[in-house]
């Protein structure tokens, strides 16, 4: 009775469970009708027999009926408790009728037997149970049987004698009935499932489309990303033009000034000679930014040698000393021997980077309660693979946007504070000495990075 066209294993099991979903819920409002309805006919009894046996008779049949309003509260309660079988919530989705059917059943055999006008109510049974619970036609034609013989029962048993003739004509309407309620049945499960059907195919194809439409942007994005990585390669030769030219001229100047340093009393050169020492190192570093800005879109091939980590990390703190110094507390835990495998300049510059971002976080959080603004920096070598961890207190990372931090462009800072591109050059190097990189934190605790590279060339 279903369209095979559109029937497939997985939505004929959705199918099921949504049906008896819907059992359920319909199961317990037919209960709730049962519960008011059935006491309220016993305005229809007083009607036809109040007037005999002192109204005994009316008496008996209300306390059927109120039985059967216990009995469907009883069910109805049923139907709320978890964890139900699906044997145990079919025979509970039949008593919210059969316990009606059955009382109204006993008060026909109490009255005329075939003469009893209640065999009308049987009727409004059978209509209930398909249009109230919406059930199955197996289901719908098992009321059927079930209340039929329940009728014969009552008929068969009564003290009145049997009215052939007016058991057969109720017999016909109870049928007649029956046979309307089956068809129409059938034919509104059909089209349940037809909808049931088509909905679950427009509920997959929304995903796909949904699927779709975030691939789209992704590309979009994608698109955006390499139109940004083109812009900043067509700025670098203009920007590496206008920074050069200055650098060429201090680095002139400083040749020139330590020409000059024979010209001081002796106890001021070693001074003199240190202070233009480590003005040439920050010109040196300014140099090989540059170069780094230059190859950020295309990557050139750089001196790759085995760099020791205390080395690198000393020229990022003396780099950084200004905004570090009686600020915060640096703690290293660094073996002597540690070395990683790539490029000095290039590993200052991620240590350079890694160190300004903990620097920046300190500063956006508030320290109360003794504790101090601290980054630590932690080395290991393990299984051939040289860890570096850099951990700080600070205002730490949100969680969404763990994923994002080494996208280019990509930056949580205010309009002017940074372009976003520290992290996703830092990632590029790393990857570049096969290395990884990455992230844990936890927003207003701390943010730690860790750099793992090979430990031997």
């Amino acid at each position: 009775m279903t369209p095979t066209a559109q029937s497939t294993p997985e939505i004929r099991h959705e199918y099921e469970q949504y049906t008896d979903y819907v059992r359920v819920r319909n199961s317990k409002v037919a209960c709730a009708l049962v519960f008011v309805l059935m006491p309220a006919g016993v305005l229809l009894d007083r009607l036809d027999y109040g007037r005999f046996q002192n109204g005994a008779l009316v008496r008996e049949f209300l306390l059927m009926r109120l039985a059967s309003s216990v009995l469907a509260a009883l069910v109805f309660y049923g139907l709320t408790r978890p964890n139900l079988s699906k044997v145990q919530t079919r025979l509970l989705c039949m008593g919210w009728w059969v316990f009606p059917a059955f009382f109204m059943s006993w008060m026909i055999r109490e009255t005329e037997g075939s003469l009893s006008p209640y065999y009308a109510g049987l009727n409004l049974v059978i209509l209930a149970v398909s249009t109230v619970i919406q059930a199955t036609l197996a289901e719908s034609l098992v009321a059927v049987v079930l209340i039929l013989l329940m009728y014969l029962a009552a008929c068969s048993l009564s003290a009145h004698l049997l009215d052939w003739r007016m058991l057969w004509n109720n017999l016909y309407f109870i049928i007649l009935t029956a046979i309307i309620v089956l068809t129409g049945n059938a034919f509104f499960n059909r089209l349940r499932f037809r909808e049931f059907a088509l909905r679950h195919e427009l509920d997959l194809n929304r995903k796909a489309l949904e699927a779709s439409l975030q691939q789209l942007k992704d590309n979009e994005m994608q698109l955006v990303q390499s139109e940004k990585l083109a812009s900043l390669g067509r700025m670098s030769a203009g920007i590496i033009h206008e920074i050069n030219n200055p650098l060429n001229f201090a680095t002139t100047g400083l040749f020139t000034l330590r020409k000059k340093s024979k010209h001081l009393a002796p106890e001021q050169q070693a001074e003199y000679t240190e202070i233009l020492t480590e003005v040439e190192d920050g010109l040196k570093r300014v140099q090989a930014i540059v170069g780094d800005l230059r190859t950020f879109t295309h990557p050139s091939a750089a001196q790759i040698e085995m760099v020791k980590v205390s080395d690198i990390l000393t020229s990022a703190l003396r780099f950084l000393s200004n905004e570090w110094r009686d600020q915060v507390q640096i703690e290293q835990d660094l073996p002597a021997d540690q070395t990683i495998r790539g490029n000095k300049n290039k590993l200052i510059q991620v240590l350079v980077n890694m160190l300004q971002n903990s620097l920046d976080a300190l500063m956006e959080k508030p320290f109360t309660n003794g504790e101090r603004p601290t980054i630590w920096i932690v080395g290991r070598v393990d299984n051939d693979r040289s860890r570096l961890a850099v951990r700080d207190n600070g205002a730490g990372i949100e969680a969404e946007n763990l994923d994002k931090i080494f996208d280019p462009f990509f930056t949580t800072k205010a309009v002017g504070a940074g372009m976003g591109l520290g992290l996703s050059v830092c990632y590029r190097i790393v990857h570049e000495y096969d290395g990884t990189i990455t992230v844990k934190s936890e927003r207003g605790k701390f943010c730690e990075f860790t750099l793992e590279f090979p430990a031997k060339g």
